[in-house]
């Protein structure tokens, strides 16, 4: 059975939204030799769908996404960051966060200037309104990492750490799909 759930600003849309859909399949351990809960990626996948709701629903209450917050964090607030630099920053393609820059752009949550050493360059800024909703952003951030901090040992975020780390080494070797073993 297939199921796909989308979630965009807290309304069920009947729409693939790239960025928040989850595919719940049902298999029969027998044929596929593994449960989905068993998984990896299903536990990582579980975690972040929560993650990401969490930061949409409180930022909702300020007009915002949690893909606006992050973006806001990720603009340097003295130097302004390149747009050019911005996406690759966030581990995205830039013509993904095209839309995005110029939505907060005609919102007046950030401005774009010309660079003064290098006029190619337009750095991005944040406006008053886009510093208010980037401290919002911080102030999530941290209230959710002192919870979990609190509730979850030391010992165990950092073995977590160490883990998804090794993870990311895995991945980032790109040889998943090309042999039939991982190297160790």
């Amino acid at each position: 059975m297939l199921i796909i759930v989308c979630v965009h600003n807290f309304f069920l849309k009947y729409y693939a939204c790239i960025t928040y859909f989850i595919i719940f399949v049902t298999i029969k351990k027998d044929k596929w030799g593994m449960k989905p809960e068993e998984t990896i990626d299903f536990h990582i996948r579980w975690a972040w769908f929560n993650i990401s709701r969490m930061y949409n629903i409180e930022a909702a209450k300020y007009g915002g996404s949690m893909a606006i917050g992050y973006t806001l964090l990720n603009i340097d607030t003295k130097e302004g960051t390149p747009s050019t630099k911005l996406a690759p920053k966030m581990g995205m393609e830039s013509r993904s966060l095209t839309r995005m820059i110029k939505s907060l752009e005609e919102k007046g949550v950030i401005y774009k200037k010309v660079d003064e050493n290098d006029r190619r360059m337009v750095r991005l800024f944040l406006t008053d309104l886009g510093q208010d909703m980037r401290n919002q952003a911080i102030s999530s951030v941290l209230k959710f990492n002192e919870k979990v901090q609190g509730e979850i040992p030391r010992e165990d975020l950092e073995k977590t750490f160490e883990v998804l780390g090794k993870l990311n080494q895995i991945i980032d070797r790109n040889n998943i799909f090309n042999n039939n073993e991982i190297d160790k």
